[in-house]
């Protein structure tokens, strides 16, 4: 399928589910979009939908075969772009009729109307030691040797990630995230952007900066958060709903 430039009235926008055995809500989501109980002409993933989803360690697919499964699925009847993050990465050969937009190729710029809208997982101008960092993750070369060291020693690797996975907390308030942020913008993308939005960060927050609107949505692992586009003139692009397969 053959992917817009334009962002459509609409469409769902997805960020940080970190979707595990252990946290399936993701699963239920896709599951009700599957059966058309939740309707879309375009699904954006902003990244870190997966909790660990990398593309050449084959035993992290064993986590997410079913979350897998359904995407592929749903990519044959409406357009999925997947903004990697950095729990989910090098994901082509995994999901070939889905657009994945790699790290290096964010932010993604689509239009709206007249507004050009920047999407990107979130995890840029984090510093020279985090780009150093998430350039060793993503290597080939480093992630054959810790395959092959994860082999060697019956998964004791992915054992790990799994465990220090299970005790990160996504929900906490990020205190002077705003003024963060503004120091960020000086060195983001700008080329006339209207809107920026992004993931990563979980904070759930909407604010001015230099007369652009930021955007940082919230992470779908707290509280089951979504965003659709609307097409309501003076009203916010984004509309936050909630997701649950059983009301509470």
């Amino acid at each position: 399928m053959s992917r817009n430039s334009s962002l459509l009235p609409g469409a769902i926008l997805i960020t940080d589910a970190h979707c595990a055995p252990w946290r399936t809500s993701f699963i239920d989501f896709l599951q009700a979009l599957e059966r058309g109980e939740v309707q879309t002409p375009q699904l954006i993933l902003m990244g870190d939908v997966f909790d660990m989803l990398y593309g050449p360690i084959r035993r992290t697919y064993g986590y997410n075969t079913e979350g897998i499964e359904l995407l592929n699925r749903l990519a044959k009847r409406l357009e999925i772009i997947y903004l990697e993050g950095n729990h989910d990465f090098l994901l082509g050969d995994i999901f070939p009729d889905i657009h994945i937009i790699r790290r290096e190729d964010q932010p993604l710029i689509l239009t709206y109307g007249d507004k050009k809208v920047s999407l990107s997982h979130g995890d840029t101008v984090m510093g020279w030691g985090y780009e150093l960092y998430t350039a060793l993750i993503r290597s080939p070369f480093v992630l054959g040797i810790l395959r092959r060291i994860d082999d060697l020693g019956d998964g004791f690797i992915v054992r790990w990630l799994e465990k220090e996975m299970k005790r990160k907390h996504h929900c906490r308030t990020i205190e002077g995230f705003e003024d963060m942020t503004r120091s960020r913008f000086n060195t983001m993308k700008r080329d006339g952007i209207d809107i920026y939005i992004e993931g990563h960060f979980h904070q759930n927050r909407e604010f001015e900066i230099e007369g652009n609107d930021y955007i940082n949505v919230g992470a779908f692992a707290c509280n089951e958060r979504y965003f659709s586009v609307q097409s309501i003139p003076n009203q916010p692009l984004l509309r936050e709903a909630v997701f649950r397969k059983e009301p509470l």
